[in-house]
């Protein structure tokens, strides 16, 4: 894996110096040289942000890319003002689209309709809520250019304002993820991010339509040698009320990146669940034999014994079915 510092040229300030950008590469992905000078498509899932749609599509409709830039606002059945404020928008702002989901289905469900109604190859998404500096987009875009399939916004600036009570299950999450796909991650579900409009439809059918839409894009991407690039950038408090649910979707979360990694490699799920049955069976093993000494093994070895075997069997044809699967 190669290290380095981003595609764009980042200022020197007196802040600590950013974390260096990593980037997976894919050896058959196609040349994306110049790739958003055909235009970009920016989509702004909204649900209930009556307070701060107004801000973002002002600022977007204001960036000056060098592209043509379009923006896709999907409303995902908001019950507020959200939809009268963006009704407002368009008669002021010729590059602003708007589709409207007749219900709230999701954050990601949200994102796959914008994928499939964007019209360029190109695909920057952010949030709703005033967080991301939209101002950034241009260095997400310069990754896109120089080779990288998505590049992420990765909320690693000098002004970072996540709530503290989100900090703890995001530090757990991102370790996890870590451990399981084999790379640093520094920002595991930044909304804001660049992406080939290609690599999200090559895995459409298992990005789910919540919040984990954007952790199993980037989970897909790393475990499947996808170059991915990192720009650290700063983030703000949010307009109106945050749609996370702490406890439940950080669950939630938990079993999304273990779904998403056995799915593309199990055996980092099985080996260290084997690891720790092995470890089990060795001790139970040793208890029988030289502390009770009986002239059976006790049932509890037995167990462990055939633990230990499904869990291997079970790990050894999933990633068969995989390495299959890839063929």
């Amino acid at each position: 894996m190669n290290l380095r510092l981003g595609c764009a040229i980042l200022r020197r300030t007196a802040s600590p110096p950013p974390e260096p950008a990593i980037e997976t590469r894919n050896p058959q992905s196609l040349n994306s040289q110049g790739l958003t000078s055909k235009g970009v498509t920016i989509v702004v899932p909204a649900y209930n942000e009556e307070r701060g749609i107004e801000g973002v599509v002002s600022r977007l409709s204001a960036l000056e890319l060098g592209v043509p830039v379009e923006v896709l606002v999907v409303d995902d059945g908001s019950v507020d003002g959200t939809a009268s404020v963006l009704e407002g928008l368009r008669a002021r702002y010729p590059r602003l689209r708007v589709t409207r989901h007749r219900e709230n289905r999701g954050y990601g469900a949200a994102l796959k309709t914008g994928f499939g109604l964007a019209s360029h190859a190109v695909v920057v998404i952010t949030d709703a809520d005033g967080t991301y500096p939209e101002n950034r987009i241009g260095e997400l875009l310069a990754c896109i250019d120089d080779g990288a399939e998505m590049a992420v916004g990765s909320r690693t600036g000098a002004d970072v304002q996540i709530p503290l009570v989100r900090r703890p299950a995001k530090w757990m999450l991102r370790r996890l993820a870590e451990f399981l796909s084999g790379t640093r991650i520094p920002d595991l579900n930044s909304g804001l991010r660049a992406m080939r409009k290609e690599l999200v439809l090559r895995y459409r059918p298992i990005l789910p339509r919540g919040f984990s839409f954007t952790t199993t894009i980037t989970l897909a991407s790393l475990t499947n040698d996808h170059r991915v690039d990192w720009v650290p950038i700063d983030y703000k408090k949010r307009e109106g009320r945050s749609k996370i649910r702490p406890i439940r979707d950080t669950l939630g979360f938990t079993g999304l990146i273990l779904r998403t990694v056995m799915y593309f490699n199990p055996l980092k799920v099985f080996v260290p669940i084997g690891v720790l049955i092995g470890l089990g069976l060795a001790g139970s093993l040793y208890y029988d034999i030289f502390v009770v000494q009986p002239s059976n093994l006790s049932d509890k070895t037995v167990l462990l014994f055939l633990a230990f075997l499904h869990i291997l069997a079970v790990g050894v044809l999933a990633d068969l079915i995989d390495k299959r699967s890839r063929l």
